[in-house]
């Protein structure tokens, strides 16, 4: 029997300025996605009498009115996911939230609009009212948590698995088109395409190598795949997060280390040595209210994020991302003197014989 399966929906292609060098491209494309660790993902389980969406009725020119609420049993399930990410070490955590306006992830329980994800910081596109996750089927049925651990791998910015293209899968094309076509999934051509049979590019990938195992790997029968000969008869993943997909969220949100990061002081700019995806963290207490300038300096692409702290946790003020452009990434915040910042800087790339920087003042 066919799995049920996440189903995204097609993205244009990212845009970036023509002629960019093959390694700044490869860093944008791969980190476009990824938060900055330490963040705080906040979400929130749509959960009113109008929180929901009209749809068409098939067959009729009606309409009818689709809620997007779940019941608790749905929503314990998908906290318990979240607590199996977090429970990694990563350096990203997760808060639930009531309020909708402060989640970046917003989670409905549409039945018939299948499971998807928004895959990491594409969620900040989406609207307050809108969705960032939805999940399509019960929860709570044998191996569906499966489902949420999915759902929550691609908010944190991972992608399908077996669309690697480092997995070497070739597809019997016309029995996948004609699987995913019938039930319970009632794919389109274009749906089955962008989901399975389209390759990512190597940059965007969860990694060098194919994880069968991963959880962002589908289910697949028997007599879909043609090559590799081993999985002829099916891929049958555990549904459970396995030790690549470890390793690879714990390299990009390694655990935050203990102390405290170092200050950013006004007016005194702070040298970064970064590679490729690394992170420089700072603190601001700033001297007086007013506003501030936060900004890098250098050749390089960067994501640049001001957080303010509230009951201890930090909260999103802020965010610049420079990436594929001539400018630096520049942040015009007000601080307010007594409260506590952080300024968090992920690199794409740099080049050229000077070193990054930021600077507040």
């Amino acid at each position: 029997m066919t799995a049920r399966y996440c189903s995204l929906p097609r993205q244009p292609a990212p845009v970036f300025a023509p002629g960019l060098a093959a390694e700044r491209l490869g860093a944008l494309l791969s980190g476009r996605r990824m938060w900055v660790n330490g963040t705080v993902l906040h979400y929130h389980f749509f959960d009113g009498e109008g929180d929901g969406s009209v749809i068409a009725v098939p067959g009729s020119a009606g309409t009818r009115w689709v809620s997007w609420v779940g019941d608790e049993a749905q929503r314990d399930v998908v906290r318990d996911c979240f607590g199996a990410w977090s429970g990694l070490g990563i350096g990203v955590s997760f808060a639930e939230v009531a309020d909708r306006s402060e989640a970046e992830l917003r989670i409905g329980f549409q039945q018939g609009d299948g499971s998807w994800s928004a895959v990491g910081r594409d969620a900040l596109f989406a609207g307050l009212a809108e969705r960032t996750m939805n999940f399509g089927w019960d929860l709570t049925a044998p191996g569906e948590r499966a489902t949420a651990l999915h759902e929550i791998g691609h908010a944190l910015g991972m992608q399908h698995e077996h669309q690697s293209p480092f997995a070497g899968i070739h597809w019997d094309d016309e029995a996948v088109y004609a699987d995913l076509a019938g039930p319970p999934n009632h794919w389109s051509r274009d749906r089955t395409y962008v989901n399975i049979l389209r390759k990512l590019d190597p940059a965007e990938v969860n990694g060098s190598v194919w994880d069968p195992h991963s959880v962002m790997e589908y289910p697949f029968s028997a007599g879909l795949i043609l090559e590799p000969e081993q999985f002829r008869g099916g891929v049958h993943p555990s549904g459970e997060l396995s030790a690549l997909d470890k390793e690879f969220v714990l390299r990009w949100y390694p655990s935050a280390p203990a102390q405290r990061p170092p200050a950013l002081v006004p007016f005194h700019s702070v040298p970064l040595s970064l590679g490729p995806g690394e992170q420089a963290d700072f603190t601001v207490e700033p001297p007086e209210t007013r506003k501030y300038t936060v900004g890098t300096f250098g050749d390089g692409d960067a994501v640049v994020v001001v957080f303010e702290e509230r009951d201890g946790v930090p909260r999103f003020l802020a965010g610049r991302d420079d990436g594929g452009t001539p400018d630096n990434a520049t942040i015009r915040a007000r601080l307010v003197k007594g409260r506590r910042y952080f300024v968090r800087v992920r690199l794409y790339s740099g080049w050229g014989s000077g070193r990054t920087a930021v600077m507040c003042w």
